[in-house]
């Protein structure tokens, strides 16, 4: 049986195991150490459509502070909340993979306000119920059955050829870490995000949420990020979007480094959407700057995790 029964035996595959064997095996074999691959999390370890999961979370957060404080709703994002229309929203986050940022600055201000002066713990609670509860938008099912089978197979075969994987996300770190570990199999340690500041509570001993965003780990922070948080140079790197460029090209530019793009093509009915929005300049630049794409339509014979037993029927 193959080591990625979900993986369909294509050029892609092909590329991906023979990329592990050069590194794995012979003379010139990468050290362990050296072995290091980055993923990217929205769009690239699971699903990001219609939205990401955490302005999912967010939006419910919004909602909680209109319904205290209606007057927000003079204001984005909370008029878009309140009029139950939030095209604005995915509006702000394809602006910024265009290279507009003015409409993610206003988002990215609203989304600090949920948590300003909210302990970790906290947080890191109200996230763990979000992922027991919530349901994603259009699928209906819970969030670890939006993981794409293929790609946590990829990690699971990484590791056992002696791979350290970490996710590098513009998705902020603490929102990820409350399921990282049971969705991927990787623990909190190798989240690499966005990060909201954090101050220290002297008088109750808690670390929490300052009134601004740290960094944005996106884009040209990204290759910064993974230095600072691993100190080494990715051996392995996959993303699915224009803001994982810099990250692919890092990796890509290591001498044996192999960078994959994914790319939202599958218009059957097997539940993902297909989409090149906020990837067009890493599809179009992806055969000059030495990617290989990772076709969801062609490369992937299952997308999601078969649904257990006693849920098929439900």
């Amino acid at each position: 049986m193959t080591e990625l029964p979900s993986w369909r035996d294509t050029a892609t595959r092909s590329a991906i195991e023979d990329f592990v064997a050069s590194v794995t095996a012979g003379t010139d074999a990468v050290p362990v150490a050296e072995r290091v691959a980055v993923f990217d999390n929205d769009g690239t370890l699971w699903s990001e459509k219609p939205m990401p999961t955490q302005l999912h979370y967010v939006v419910e957060q919004w909602r909680k502070r209109l319904a205290e404080d209606a007057s927000l709703a003079a204001r984005q994002p909370y008029t878009a909340v309140a009029s139950g229309d939030l095209s604005w929203v995915g509006a702000a986050v394809d602006k910024h993979y265009a290279g507009d940022d003015a409409d993610l600055k206003v988002l990215i201000g609203a989304i600090v306000e949920v948590t300003q002066g909210v302990s970790v713990h906290d947080y890191a609670e109200s996230v763990a119920s979000f992922y027991r509860d919530a349901r994603h938008l259009t699928l209906g099912v819970p969030y670890s059955r939006t993981v794409y089978q293929p790609m946590v197979e990829l990690l699971r075969f990484l590791e056992a050829n002696g791979f350290t994987c970490y996710v590098v996300s513009a998705g902020e770190r603490d929102f990820m870490r409350p399921m990282t570990e049971e969705y991927y199999g990787l623990p909190p340690e190798r989240v690499v995000g966005s990060a909201y500041g954090l101050t220290y509570d002297e008088d109750t001993r808690q670390v929490r949420y300052g009134a601004a965003l740290s960094f944005f780990d996106d884009g040209p922070e990204k290759p910064p990020r993974i230095w600072t948080r691993i100190g080494r140079r990715p051996l392995f790197a996959v993303g699915n979007s224009n803001g994982d460029m810099p990250m692919l090209d890092f990796t890509a530019d290591n001498g044996r480094g192999l960078a994959l793009l994914v790319h939202h093509d599958d218009d059957t009915d097997r539940g993902d959407t297909p989409y090149d929005k906020g990837a067009e300049q890493a599809l179009a630049a992806a055969a000059d700057r030495g990617y290989t794409v990772i076709s969801v339509k062609d490369d992937w014979e299952q997308v999601f995790p078969t649904a257990p037993a006693s849920t098929r029927d439900a």
